[in-house]
């Protein structure tokens, strides 16, 4: 066992699944990001063993800012929702959608269904919300035949490797995200919002800071700034904790970018980000940011049954395109507020 082994060896049971023991590896072929716990008995019960050891899992997602669990007995929602009862009592739903997703059973939904040879980019899951989940758990009932990672990138590295002047100038000004909601081009603000009532999105949009604008064709846009860099509420990390460059123009595939600026008016695009006063994010800056991430980026090929849990003001997450059937479920919990680190009362 090396020193960044830690073995928990419960006493046998009859039962194995009734008090499983496990082993955790901060350091795995080359990594630290994710932290492996890995089932002594295949088929144990993660449930089971968050009820013993939930300090543990919370010290684990805190320091190495996401878990894997492998080799335990989770193969499909009623499984994977124990799980996630374990982990907390605060399951969400997943609202102020950006991306499709069909819920499963309460509290459970498909991961992100987008096309499966379209790549998902680095994010912290709703960083552009006022209210987020403080973490995403996914969980993999069928891996893809290839490719279909899930790529992990250290938020609190990616604030670090940036620029002073760049991360002045995000503190400072924050982002602005302005949405357009197009049927047939991005989600409609019927399934993003989950109502058919335009008396509801404009009540849910005052209480959380969006403005709302009807265009002369029907459309809903909205608006919203929100800060770049947060502090971790326990941890007390400096994040970088945004959806910058994943919401921006530029980062669709480029014939995609260019065909949707040559169709539409820049104020029409279905996503774009600028700073929070309205000002461009220089190419230069962006450039800068995509590469933090890269360097960053770091990925493991999923088994069935495997869950993932990703602290999420922490790590970000993206998605590789695959082929094949894959099908890995997501849940999220534990609701936070906006409590940016510029912010006197931090």
């Amino acid at each position: 066992m090396t020193q960044t082994d830690r073995e928990l060896h419960e006493p046998a049971a009859s039962d194995t699944n009734s008090d499983p023991a496990a082993t955790v590896r901060h350091e795995w072929d080359g990594r630290t990001l994710p932290a492996l716990v890995q089932a002594d008995a295949p088929g144990a019960d993660l449930a089971a063993w968050l009820g013993r050891h939930h300090d543990l899992a919370d010290d684990l997602a805190h320091r190495a800012g996401a878990v894997l669990f492998r080799g335990f007995a989770v193969t499909g929602p009623d499984e994977f929702r124990a799980v996630m009862d374990a982990l907390s009592k605060d399951v969400l739903e997943y609202g102020e959608r950006s991306s499709p997703r069909t819920e499963v059973s309460e509290g459970i939904y498909t991961s992100t269904e987008y096309p499966a040879d379209q790549e998902i980019l680095l994010h912290n899951e709703q960083s552009y919300t006022e209210n987020w989940p403080m973490r995403i758990v996914f969980c993999c009932e069928r891996p893809a035949l290839s490719g279909g990672r899930t790529p992990l990138a250290d938020s609190r590295r990616v604030l670090a490797a940036l620029r002073p002047e760049t991360v002045a100038a995000f503190e400072q000004r924050g982002v602005q995200y302005v949405r357009n909601y197009l049927p047939g081009i991005s989600l409609s603000w019927q399934e993003a919002f989950q109502t058919e009532d335009p008396d509801q999105v404009a009540s849910y949009c005052a209480a959380e800071g969006i403005s709302v604008e009807w265009a002369e064709d029907g459309h809903l846009r909205t608006r919203q700034v929100r800060p770049a860099i947060h502090r971790h509420p326990v941890t007390g990390d400096r994040t970088w904790f945004n959806h910058a460059v994943f919401f921006h123009v530029t980062s669709l595939p480029e014939e995609v970018s260019q065909g949707l600026r040559e169709a539409l008016p820049e104020e029409d695009l279905p996503y774009n980000t600028y700073y929070g006063d309205g000002g461009v994010i220089e190419d230069e800056v962006l450039a800068e940011l995509r590469a933090a991430y890269a360097a960053e980026t770091t990925g493991f090929d999923w088994q069935r049954g495997d869950v993932l849990l990703v602290e999420n003001m922490i790590t970000a997450h993206a998605r590789e395109p695959f082929q094949g059937p894959r099908r890995i479920l997501a849940a999220m919990s534990d609701p936070a507020r906006t409590n940016p680190v510029n912010d006197p009362t931090n």
